[in-house]
C-alpha cells in the first residue's frame, strides 16, 4: 500500500505534462514519447486512482494527435469504476478513442445499461453522452428501450439528454423510430423548455431528411412559433418549415403573417436572415414580402461584419433568381461590393452582376469590370473576372450584345489582362463571333492583324499561361476571311504568319499559321491580278514563304510538317507552272473557294432517309463475333490441347474473305472441338459439341495384349491383411497350449 501510494505521490499530473510540452519546444516528440511509456506503466497498476490519472493525460495526448485506440479496454476499466470523477474521465476517452468498430465496445453494454439506470442524474447523463459519441448499431438495439423509458423521467436534465440521444440511436437503428415517434410528440409539450427545445431539434434534423413525414406536426409547431419567445427555437421551426413548404404548398400562405412579423420586429439577425431564407424558398411568389426581404438584405450588405455582407449577398443571389426586378435597383451597391477587401465577398458579388446582365446593363457593367481589373489584385481573381466578362457577353447566345463590333473589342483587351490563363477561352469566342456574324468579319480581321503583329504574345510567359492561345483565333480568322477585308498588307500577315518567333507557340497554333499563310497568297494573288508588278510581288512572297517554311518542315510535330510540306508542294508546283507560261493562280484560289456554313446540331435529323436504303441491313457480310476472334487467337490453349483432339499445332492466321463457307464451317468445328476437348476452358458448349462429328476413338476390346516374359525375375509378394490375421491367430493357440 505505501508502494502505491509513493506512485501516486510522485507521478506526474495532467497539469506537469501540459507544462512539460510546452518547456520542451524543440523536443516536443521525445518528451511526448517519454511519457507515453509512463502512462503505459501506469495503465498497467491495479490502483484505479492510477489508471484514471493516467487515463486523462492520453486523452489530452490523443487530442494532439497521437494514437491512443490501444488504451482502449483500459478505458473501459476506469468506466466501471466506483467514483464519479472515475466514470467521468473514462466516458471522455471512451469518446475520443472509441468508434463503431472498436473490439470492446461488446462488453460495455450491461455497464452503460445499469449508468442508466442510476439515481444520480449526473452519472445517467455521462452514460447518455457517451452513448450519443460511439453509438453502434448493437448498442442501439440493446440499449433503446432503456433510453426511450427515460424520456419520461421526472428529471428535466435526464428527459433532455435521453431525447437528444434518441436521434444517434435512429441513426444506427432506424427501427426505434416507430416505438418512439409518440413520446418524442409529447415532449413538444413538455414543461420544461429546455426539453421542448430539445425534441424541436431532433424532429428538425429528422424532417432534413424526409420532410413529407413530418408534415402532420405543422400545425404543433405553428403555434410554437408564434407563442415561444425562445430564438433559438425559432430558428430551428422556421428552417423546418424551409423544408416542410416545397412538400406541402399550402403552407406558405399559412406562414405570412407569422414571418412577416417577425421580419419587421426581430432584433436577432440570425432569426431575421432564417425567416428570409425560409420566405425565399416557401412564398417566392408574394411580391409584397420579396420587397420587403431585399429592404432587410440590403441592411445586412452595407454592415461592416463581413459575414452579414457574405449572408446579404448569398441571399440577393436566391432572390435575383426568383424575383430580378427587385434586385436591379441595388447594382450599384453590389458593385461598390468589388472594392471589398474580402475575396469571397467579390466572387459573390461578381456572380449577383453576372445574373443582372440585360441589354441596357451589358456594357455598363462589362466597362465597370474593365476598369476594375486595373486596380485588383490576385492572379485567380483577376482570371474569374475575365471568365465572368466573357460568359456575361455570350450568356444565351450573345442574346444581350447589341453591338459585335463592341464585343470584339472587349476580347482582345481580355487578352491584355496580365497572367490570364482564359486564353482557350477568349480564343473560341473570338471565332464564333466571327463565324456567326457576317458583317463583322472585315472589322475582325483588322483586329486580328493587330493581334498577330503583338509581340507579347509570343513571349514564353504568354505561352506557358495560356493567352497565346488567341493567336489559334487570330491566324485561322485572318486566313478565313482575308477576302473579306479591302487591305492590302498580304505580305506583312504573311511575314507574321511564317516568323521564326511562331516556333515558341504550340505546335497545333503553328499548323494553323502555315495553312492560313497560304490562304494569304492566294488572296494576294487574287487581289494583285496579272499585272507584271503583281508577279514580281507575288514571286517575292512566294521566295520569302519558301524560305520560312524550311523551319517548319523539320518540325517534330506530324501536323506541322505535313502542312508545312504541303505549302512547299503548292509553292513549287506555282513556281514550275509560271515556268512554263501558264498562270496558276486561279487554280490556287479553287482550294479555298466557297464558305462553309455552320451546320445545326439537329440537322441530321431532317434529312430523310431514302426508301431504297435499310439502315439496319449490312453492307457487307458481318464479320465474326468478338468472341469467336478471341478464341482464334488463344494460340496457348491450341499449342496445349490440340493433341487431344488428334490436331496438330497451327498459328492463327488470317481468314481471307474470300474463303468460301465450308471452309469457315470446318475451321469452326475444329476449333468447337478443340475447346470441348480443353478441361479448363470455360464455357458450355453442349450444344455444339453434340452436333460435332468427333473422329471415333478405338474399342477397348480390340486393343491386343502382349505377353510379357518374366524369365527369371524375382518379385517379392506382399503378405496380404488375411495371411497376417491367420499367422497372429496360430501364435495366439499357441500360447494358449503352452499356458495350459
Amino acid at each position: 500500500d505505501l508502494f502505491v501510494k509513493g506512485v501516486v505521490m510522485f507521478e506526474k499530473s495532467l497539469t506537469d505534462i501540459i507544462r512539460g510540452i510546452r518547456s520542451h519546444p524543440d523536443d516536443e516528440a521525445t518528451y511526448i514519447s517519454k511519457c507515453m511509456d509512463d502512462i503505459r506503466k501506469e495503465l498497467g497498476q491495479p490502483n484505479i486512482d492510477i489508471k484514471a490519472n493516467a487515463l486523462s493525460k492520453l486523452t489530452y495526448l490523443q487530442m494532439l494527435g497521437y494514437d491512443a485506440s490501444w488504451a482502449a479496454f483500459h478505458a473501459v476499466e476506469v468506466m466501471t469504476g466506483p467514483k464519479y470523477s472515475h466514470k467521468r474521465i473514462g466516458f471522455l476517452a471512451a469518446c475520443q478513442i472509441f468508434n463503431e468498430d472498436t473490439d470492446v465496445l461488446i462488453m460495455t453494454t450491461n455497464m452503460i445499461k445499469k449508468a442508466l439506470g442510476s439515481h444520480n442524474q449526473f452519472i445517467s447523463g455521462l452514460a447518455l453522452n457517451g452513448l450519443a459519441n460511439f453509438v453502434s448499431h448493437d448498442l442501439a438495439r440493446d440499449l433503446g428501450n432503456d433510453v426511450i423509458s427515460m424520456m419520461t423521467s421526472v428529471r428535466p436534465y435526464v428527459r433532455k439528454r435521453a431525447t437528444l440521444v434518441m436521434y444517434k440511436l435512429f441513426l444506427h437503428y432506424p427501427e426505434a423510430l416507430r416505438v418512439a415517434f409518440p413520446r418524442l410528440k409529447d415532449k413538444l409539450d413538455d414543461d420544461d423548455p429546455s426539453v421542448q427545445a430539445a425534441a424541436v431539434n431532433v424532429i428538425c434534423e429528422l424532417a432534413r431528411k424526409n420532410p413529407k413525414n413530418y408534415i402532420s406536426l405543422a400545425p404543433k409547431f405553428f403555434s410554437i412559433l408564434t407563442t415561444s419567445q425562445n430564438n433559438w427555437m425559432r430558428i430551428k421551426i422556421v428552417k423546418l418549415f424551409a423544408a416542410l413548404c416545397p412538400v406541402e404548398k399550402r403552407l406558405g400562405a399559412k406562414l405570412i403573417e407569422p414571418l412577416t412579423r417577425l421580419i419587421h420586429d426581430t432584433p436577432a439577425t440570425s432569426l431575421l436572415f432564417e425567416c428570409i431564407s425560409t420566405v425565399l424558398i416557401g412564398i417566392p411568389t408574394h411580391t409584397a414580402t420579396i420587397q420587403l426581404c431585399v429592404q432587410k438584405l440590403r441592411f445586412f450588405i452595407e454592415d461592416q461584419d463581413q459575414n452579414l455582407k457574405y449572408l446579404g449577398l448569398q441571399a440577393m443571389s436566391q432572390v435575383l433568381a426568383i424575383a430580378p426586378k427587385e434586385v436591379f435597383p441595388h447594382r450599384d451597391l453590389i458593385v461598390n461590393c468589388l472594392d471589398d477587401r474580402d475575396e469571397s465577398i467579390r466572387l459573390r458579388a461578381l456572380d449577383l452582376l453576372a445574373g443582372m446582365v440585360t441589354k441596357k446593363t451589358l456594357v455598363d457593367i462589362v466597362r465597370k469590370l474593365l476598369q476594375h481589373l486595373e486596380v485588383v489584385d490576385g492572379h485567380s481573381y483577376r482570371d474569374e473576372v475575365v471568365a465572368k466578362i466573357a460568359e456575361m457577353c455570350s450568356k444565351n447566345t450573345y442574346k444581350y450584345v447589341v453591338d459585335f463590333e463592341w464585343l470584339l473589342q472587349v476580347l482582345v483587351q481580355l487578352t491584355k489582362v496580365e497572367n490570364t490563363t482564359h486564353g482557350k477561352l477568349l480564343c473560341d469566342q473570338m471565332m464564333d463571333v466571327s463565324i456567326r456574324v457576317s458583317v463583322l468579319r472585315e472589322f475582325s480581321v483588322k483586329q486580328m492583324r493587330d493581334l498577330l503583329s503583338d509581340t507579347r504574345l509570343y513571349s514564353a510567359h504568354c505561352v506557358s499561361c495560356g493567352v497565346s492561345e488567341v493567336l489559334y483565333a487570330a491566324a485561322w480568322i485572318v486566313g478565313e476571311f482575308s477576302s473579306s477585308s479591302s487591305a492590302d498588307d498580304e505580305e506583312e500577315v504573311i511575314n507574321n504568319l511564317l516568323n521564326e518567333r511562331v516556333l515558341i507557340l504550340p505546335s497545333h497554333i503553328q499548323a494553323v499559321f502555315v495553312h492560313n499563310a497560304l490562304k494569304m497568297y492566294s488572296s494576294a494573288s487574287k487581289r494583285l491580278g496579272d499585272s507584271e508588278e503583281s508577279s514580281q510581288t507575288l514571286e517575292r512572297i512566294r521566295k520569302t514563304m519558301s524560305e520560312r517554311l524550311s523551319d517548319f518542315t523539320e518540325s517534330g510535330d506530324l501536323e506541322v510538317q505535313e502542312r508545312a510540306v504541303m505549302v512547299s508542294q503548292v509553292l513549287q508546283f506555282i513556281n514550275d507552272d509560271i515556268s512554263k507560261g501558264h498562270t496558276p493562280h486561279n487554280d490556287v484560289l479553287k482550294l479555298f473557294e466557297g464558305d462553309l456554313p455552320p451546320v445545326a446540331s439537329k440537322a441530321q435529323k431532317k434529312v430523310p432517309v431514302p426508301e431504297n436504303i435499310d439502315l439496319d441491313e449490312w453492307i457487307n457480310s458481318p464479320p465474326e463475333s468478338s468472341d469467336e476472334e478471341e478464341e482464334e487467337g488463344d494460340l496457348f490453349a491450341d499449342a496445349m490441347f490440340s493433341t487431344a483432339v488428334g490436331t496438330s499445332f497451327t498459328s492463327t492466321s488470317y481468314v481471307a474473305e474470300s474463303e468460301d463457307e465450308d471452309e469457315k464451317q470446318r475451321r469452326k468445328e475444329t476449333r468447337m472441338a478443340q475447346q470441348a476437348a480443353n478441361p479448363y476452358h470455360l464455357g458450355s458448349y453442349s450444344n455444339s459439341v453434340s452436333s460435332l462429328k468427333l473422329e471415333p476413338q478405338e474399342d477397348i476390346d480390340d486393343i491386343p495384349i502382349e505377353p510379357i516374359d518374366l524369365g527369371s525375375l524375382k518379385i517379392d509378394v506382399i503378405p496380404s491383411r488375411q495371411t497376417f490375421d491367420v499367422v497372429s491367430t496360430r501364435q495366439s493357440t499357441e500360447k494358449k497350449k503352452k499356458k495350459k
